[in-house]
């Protein structure tokens, strides 16, 4: 079993955590199950912390040439924010072609059960399970086996892993899904026996991974993947008291993607973490998940009420002299003040068809 740090939800922790980020290590061993990650993924992708704050700490103490590695993989989620802003919920169909070779529209079940007979994906997936984390290699190889070894269409098996992953993130794990399968890049993503070995520290032989990309690409679908399912996945989220709320106040909203404890930080006001039934009916998350949601907020921001229902059931919405909330997919349906979210490239904007063309757009404002 992999060795994963804890997710600690106090804001002083998860700053330490940025401030000991060693980029060239990153750089050196990222790809490595056991790498020198940084572990913030679930902060940046619940908005306690930005991309620019942890770009900012690098550069403080590292140079642009150690640190562009690091700031490349950043950008890279920044890439897919977005694309999710321009193209809204069609990021969860097929984006620049049909995936190749579609067979079924399930989960394969030895996925589910963490049961492929390759030991490094298994373990990753046993992992995912008991802490809500998974190495970016490891979901790269388990949507290989899902989307082009046993040919499952990668919508439902993208929803699979979200419903786990404490850093969810609706357009890093579609468009990470797609760029693997082929419906977001120019081809399908393989990885053989001795390619996981190296990256996983297993020594597998005589798998049906065991051979030449070339094999592997021309194979059908291997026995142990064969059979499909198609599980359900539910939020409960849990019965919240009254709000007890002062309408002479104004009100900040705070959701699962913005919970940021600086976001006018010591003003006077209404802040309430909004958690919608609809949300979660169209994009379930684990008991796991939430927890660690309402965790981050009860946690980091002094005075936060937990509302579950949705904003237009909230009584004395047209009470307060002012709502304020951050601009996000997931809040495009909010009323009030409307603020920005912050970018490492705010000048870099629109919709770009491959990561890298947005890079090339990038690297002229760190250099």
């Amino acid at each position: 079993m992999y060795m994963t740090p804890d997710f600690p939800t106090a804001y002083d922790a998860i700053i330490e955590r940025t401030k000991n980020i060693d980029p060239v290590r990153y750089a050196r061993s990222r790809n490595f199950i056991h790498g020198s990650v940084s572990y913030l993924s679930p902060y940046i992708s619940r908005g306690v912390i930005s991309l620019p704050m942890i770009k900012e700490s690098i550069l403080k103490k590292h140079s642009f040439f150690q640190s562009e590695k690091f700031i490349q993989e950043l950008a890279w989620r920044e890439y897919y924010q977005r694309v999710w802003q321009h193209l809204g919920d069609t990021q969860f169909t097929d984006i620049k072609q049909p995936q190749p070779n579609v067979a079924n529209q399930q989960l394969p079940a030895a996925i589910l059960y963490a049961q492929t007979g390759i030991y490094g994906i298994d373990n990753a997936i046993q992992t995912l399970y008991q802490t809500g984390y998974m190495h970016n290699h490891a979901r790269m190889y388990t949507s290989m086996l899902c989307c082009n070894m046993a040919a499952s269409h990668w919508l439902l098996p993208s929803r699979w892993m979200y419903y786990h992953l404490l850093d969810g993130d609706l357009a890093s794990n579609a468009l990470s899904w797609q760029w693997v399968c082929g419906s977001f890049s120019s081809k399908k993503y393989y990885a053989n026996q001795e390619n996981i070995n190296t990256y996983t520290n297993t020594q597998q032989q005589n798998t049906f991974l065991d051979h030449s990309y070339e094999t592997i690409a021309r194979q059908g679908i291997p026995n142990l993947l064969a059979e499909t399912t198609t599980p359900a996945f539910t939020t409960r989220l849990p019965d919240t008291l009254p709000l007890q709320l002062n309408t002479a106040l104004p009100l900040f909203l705070y959701n699962s993607y913005q919970i940021d404890p600086l976001w006018h930080a010591g003003e006077e006001a209404n802040r309430v973490l909004l958690l919608e039934p609809s949300h979660f009916a169209k994009h379930p998350v684990s008991e796991k998940v939430l927890n660690f949601i309402i965790e981050l907020a009860l946690t980091n921001i002094p005075g936060i009420q937990v509302f579950c229902g949705e904003l237009h059931d909230m009584k004395e919405l047209n009470a307060f002299p002012s709502i304020h909330y951050k601009e996000h997919p997931t809040t495009a349906h909010y009323t009030g003040i409307q603020e920005p979210r912050e970018w490492m490239f705010p000048e870099v904007t629109g919709y770009f068809p491959s990561f890298f063309g947005f890079w090339k757009k990038c690297e002229k404002y760190l250099r």
